[in-house]
């Protein structure tokens, strides 16, 4: 079997690990130095359902907040099933990986970068969150290995009480926020339901159809305001 080979390395901001960008022939993978796959290029098909699923609602001009970069596959996805007038803001933590989704990357999901519906914000996603009610029609998060499996501590806010509410708070009515994980997790449905959200589990598979690996998406929907 062909070897991977190192194409390049960043420092996550914190300093507390060190992305490394590997290739195997036409394979692409992005992982921490300090042991784990993060993305492979061979297997998005969960990657793309968070955004089908957390886009079905989206109107026409509607606001969407991607939480992580990865290969791409995520936003492309988003821009596939939401309409021409809807904007798209992808937050990334590390600037290497929008580097990378410029470069060597951007074929992998059909350079999404590129499409002038996309706005790219380097830094953390949940500057995009705090304090900002009503400010997107779904949110879709991929920001780690899901709420059990962190990879970076400060993502532990993401998925707490507090977190979480702002998330809620971000939503516009009707809204949803769509959370990516490797791992089912009934202590965070639980957290997400006690934020009022009415909250569905999906089982998605990390390849098109039915094959590789299950994993979780949580679609968490906020009820639109009735007329009184």
């Amino acid at each position: 079997m062909q070897p991977w080979t190192l194409e390049d390395t960043a420092d996550v901001p914190d300093g507390s690990d060190r992305l490394e960008l590997r290739r195997r022939g036409q394979e692409w993978s992005i992982r921490l130095r300090a042991g784990g796959e993060l993305m492979n290029s061979r297997a998005f098909g969960s990657e793309q359902a968070l955004a089908e699923l957390g886009c079905a609602t989206v109107p026409a001009r509607g606001r969407v907040l991607v939480g992580g970069l990865g290969l791409g596959h995520t936003l492309a996805a988003t821009l596939a099933v939401t309409s021409p007038a809807t904007a798209v803001v992808v937050a990334e933590l590390v600037p290497a990986v929008v580097r990378w989704n410029r470069g060597p990357l951007g074929h992998l999901a059909g350079h999404p970068l590129d499409d002038a519906r996309t706005t790219v914000v380097t830094g953390d996603v949940a500057d995009q969150i705090r304090g900002r009610a009503d400010a997107w029609d779904a949110v879709l998060l991929d920001v780690d290995n899901g709420p059990d499996g962190l990879t970076r501590a400060e993502n532990d806010w993401l998925y707490s009480a507090s977190g979480l509410a702002a998330l809620r708070d971000a939503l516009r009515p009707g809204g949803t926020l769509a959370v990516w994980s490797a791992h089912r997790s009934p202590r965070f449905v639980q957290r997400l339901r006690a934020t009022g959200l009415r909250v569905d589990e999906r089982g998605v598979r990390a390849r098109a159809g039915k094959r590789g690996a299950r994993h979780t998406v949580w679609l968490a929907h906020k009820g639109a305001v009735t007329a009184g």
